[in-house]
């Protein structure tokens, strides 16, 4: 394969086999994990639920995937894509039929909670379609495994109502149809695991020297890194916040302050395992050619909070919009809705493409400019629009939303090949902080004020971009013989 140029569809080379092996993994997940979304009326008539507590489901959902990404990130780097991407589907599958078989709003809530796990798997594919792919096509072929990896979301949308509709029938087919999803994905672990390997043939697998947060390169950075892990117990408190509110009723007060200080808990043990990961390498110095600047890290965080976040909370609530907006049936309310993930076929691939051939700073510049300008038009949508106007305006939007998590993702490899797991966990983790928070916002504004909050975020967001710095040159990693690998990054 060319070093400049990939074809997706030379499926006799390895790593385009590998790239569709793990797109499909990764596109079972998200159809498991916004399998409910598009299900709506068929569950708040079956458990008579209210609309705060179908709003709650919505942000347990992406509730887990906070710290879910940041383990599953830190076992890829340890154990490999290819065993922890296996286990993560069979284990999905079983958390996906747990959902789908509830007799209770507590067993719904907790299911929900528990399947945001499956949110975790996109975090595998970044790792291993970085080490089959060099630095001139990495943004591509990550965009091509995002890209359609995430229209599983609008694959959902669009046929597991008509499953429940058209196949399954009657009260009880909501269940079965959602309950199909994890039978396919259990299926495909195992397709998976005989299929794929970590890293073509002769190639090194890079581990970090220590499990239990990410390695800095100075004292700055480390107390960085600590306090871009806060906003992630800000979002896991503001969901616990939530949920013991009187309008949800789902925890107790004495419950809530429980999990309040099992969070400060947490933080502490994450806190004390990244300082034994980092004292030996700060206090006698990282050598040069091995740091990094974790401002790259952060600034990439904060640009997937406004990406992906934002995408995770309108996806799972654009059905319901259009559905009370313009008075349409469920399945049509799907199909429309399906309408802002469907772009992701192209968007995202299309976002790495430019992140490769334009740069990643010019690139993230214009497509999150242009995702501010894309919420502040949805925003004015009501029903004086034409429905063709309307989703219209939703693509376009959406474009510009998953170009921008294609870019995003075209540089996290980019970064140290060894962390490559933890990096795009924790960057990934904060596309669901930005879900979890815009979903919380969801909760108490209309529509209207919700595509406009997000604006204001994308704008601030285009001011941390142009912090961020081009990839040059070559990352340096060492083999566990000591042998130094040169890997080229730009």
């Amino acid at each position: 394969m060319s070093s400049d140029r990939m074809n997706v569809f030379a499926l006799s080379q390895a790593p385009i086999r590998t790239l569709h092996f793990t797109w499909f993994a990764f596109f079972l997940t998200f159809v498991m994990w916004f399998s409910h979304a598009p299900m709506k009326p068929f569950i708040v008539e079956a458990f008579n639920l209210t609309n705060d507590q179908w709003k709650a489901l919505l942000t347990l959902n992406v509730a887990l995937t906070i710290p879910a990404r940041i383990v599953i990130g830190m076992l890829v780097d340890r154990f490999g894509p290819r065993a922890v991407f296996s286990l993560l589907l069979a284990v999905s599958a079983l958390l996906c039929w747990g959902f789908a078989f509830s007799t209770s709003y507590e067993q719904l809530a907790l299911f929900r909670f528990l399947c945001g796990f499956i949110g975790a798997g996109f975090v595998i594919g970044i790792r291993l379609v970085g080490e089959w792919f060099p630095a001139k096509t990495v943004g591509v072929a990550e965009g091509v495994y995002g890209g359609w990896g995430n229209f599983g979301s609008a694959a959902a949308a669009w046929t597991v109502p008509a499953l429940a509709a058209y196949v399954y029938g009657g009260d009880e087919g909501w269940r079965y149809a959602i309950a199909t999803t994890g039978v396919i994905a259990l299926i495909y672990s195992v397709v998976f695991y005989r299929q794929v390997r970590n890293t073509p043939k002769g190639s090194t697998y890079f581990k970090p020297k220590k499990s239990g947060g990410l390695e800095v390169s100075t004292w700055k950075d480390f107390w960085f890194y600590i306090a871009m892990n806060l906003p992630m117990y800000v979002a896991l408190s503001l969901l616990t916040w939530k949920l013991s509110s009187a309008s949800v009723g789902l925890l107790t007060q004495t419950t809530a302050i429980w999990l309040y200080l099992g969070l400060v808990a947490l933080f502490g043990l994450q806190l004390s395992q990244i300082y034994r990961v980092n004292k030996d390498s700060l206090r006698d110095g990282v050598p040069e050619m091995q740091r990094y600047r974790f401002k790259q890290v952060a600034v990439l965080d904060w640009a997937y909070f406004v990406t992906f976040g934002s995408e995770l909370a309108v996806v799972s609530m654009l059905p319901a919009f259009f559905m009370e907006t313009f008075a349409v049936s469920p399945v049509l309310a799907g199909l429309l809705g399906g309408a802002f993930a469907v772009m992701n076929l192209l968007a995202r691939p299309g976002g790495g493409l430019l992140s490769d051939k334009f740069g990643r700073k010019k690139t993230l510049t214009i497509l999150i400019g242009g995702l501010a300008i894309g919420y502040c038009v949805l925003s004015q949508i009501d029903t004086a629009w034409a429905i063709p106007v309307a989703v219209l305006a939703v693509m376009c939007c959406s474009f510009c939303v998953q170009a921008g998590e294609g870019a995003v993702f075209a540089m996290v490899p980019l970064i140290q090949r060894r962390m490559t797991g933890q990096i795009a966990g924790m960057v990934g983790a904060y596309g669901n902080v930005g879900g979890v928070m815009f979903l919380t916002m969801y909760s108490f504004v209309d529509a209207s004020t919700f595509f406009l909050a997000i604006a204001g975020a994308a704008a601030l967001c285009l001011v941390a971009v142009q912090f961020l710095e081009e990839p040059k040159g070559h990352m340096t990693e060492v083999t566990e013989d000591g042998r130094v690998q040169l890997i080229e990054v730009g």
